[in-house]
């Protein structure tokens, strides 16, 4: 069915008003920041948006737009936003829970190598003590000094 042109421009109208609403965010419940919202936004069927259809050329900027927006770290649509911000989170989330397990395994052979030392000292002393008491090492006497201070 052919439209007249006054009904394209004025559907166009309609897109482009949609189109900017959807790019402030200004998403509908149950839609999305893309084309088939954008279609039934402006009520246009979203089979005019491809190929060589009448409004293809307003898919292309509606596409421009919304990739610029993104470059640009705006996200309009509040769900993608959403899934960002927690795939952000998620991530960073993973690695302190990479950092974490390090600093535990580290803590961990740390710990070890401590027991390790203590015990060794332990049967080093245990074993000096034993040898101590078993050692038949005689002692010299005390010098033994006279009247005038001197040894004899």
């Amino acid at each position: 069915m052919r439209i007249s042109a006054a009904q394209r421009t004025e559907n166009e109208n309609r897109i482009r008003a949609a189109m900017d609403r959807l790019l402030r965010g200004e998403i509908p419940p149950g839609g999305k920041c893309d084309i088939k919202t954008l279609a039934s936004e402006a009520a246009v069927d979203r089979t005019a948006f491809y190929g060589t259809r009448p409004y293809s050329h307003l898919r292309v900027e509606f596409e421009r737009r919304l990739r610029s927006l993104q470059d640009a770290g705006e996200i309009p649509d509040p769900r993608e936003a959403q899934i960002a911000r927690l795939k952000a989170e998620n991530a960073k989330l993973k690695e302190r829970l990479t950092q974490s397990e390090q600093t535990i395994t580290e803590l961990t052979d740390f710990r070890t190598q401590a027991l390790a030392r203590l015990a060794s000292q332990h049967e080093e002393i245990v074993r000096l003590r034993d040898a101590a008491r078993t050692s038949r090492v005689s002692r010299f006497p005390a010098p033994r000094t006279t009247v005038n201070g001197t040894c004899s």
